[in-house]
């Protein structure tokens, strides 16, 4: 049992290398060697747990979504006695950088979307694949909400849900480029809510 956790541990720390490389220096600078220096482990230990690169920038991209994941979960805890409005608020909120943690996530999802542009190996790994599911999470928020009379009847979920997401993650592109404030996206985030509540 001890060599399980060691192996656990040890694949963890590579993955923390990469992330950390990509957050401070770009995905173009993750290399078997700079990852293996940044975990300081020897570069056949990387290649053990990731036989090529791309099963290492996959580790990376799941380590991530995975992160997301319980940021979200826990904005949906502590509102799950609240409406489906402020549910979906305490939801959406959560992919607004707001602090260093999130900001250096934010860093990681752009540098795996700027490298797939040009990277076919990277593009076929389905790094999209969480925003799908994401969508999908809000989709059925939404429905819930109809049912429950919440939302108006005329709304298209399907559409409400795509643009929800968008905003959310349009606005976390203009907090990074110092557009505006975390606070200000907060704010806009909450306007678009209650238009599409009817508030």
């Amino acid at each position: 049992m001890p060599k399980l956790a060691d192996h656990e541990e040890r694949r963890a720390l590579i993955v923390a290398a990469l992330l950390h490389i990509a957050a401070s220096r770009g995905l173009h600078a993750a290399s078997m060697r700079t990852v293996a220096a940044e975990a300081g482990v020897s570069v056949s230990t990387v290649q053990y747990y990731f036989h090529t690169k791309e099963q290492l920038l996959f580790a990376g991209l799941q380590h991530q979504a995975e992160a997301v994941g319980r940021r979200i979960d826990t904005g949906l805890e502590a509102s799950a006695t609240a409406g489906v409005r402020d549910r979906l608020y305490a939801w959406l909120v959560q992919l607004i950088p707001v602090d260093e943690q999130q900001r250096a996530s934010y860093t990681v999802f752009a540098a795996y979307h700027a490298l797939a542009l040009t990277d076919p190996a990277l593009a076929e790994l389905s790094y999209t694949r969480g925003s799908g599911e994401l969508e999908g999470m809000l989709r059925a928020l939404l429905a819930d909400a109809q049912q429950s009379g919440e939302l108006p009847p005329g709304r298209d979920i399907d559409a409400e849900a795509g643009n929800l997401l968008a905003l959310a993650t349009g606005l976390a592109d203009s907090v990074m480029a110092n557009m505006r404030g975390p606070q200000a996206a907060i704010e806009l985030l909450d306007y678009q809510l209650n238009q599409v509540f009817g508030i």
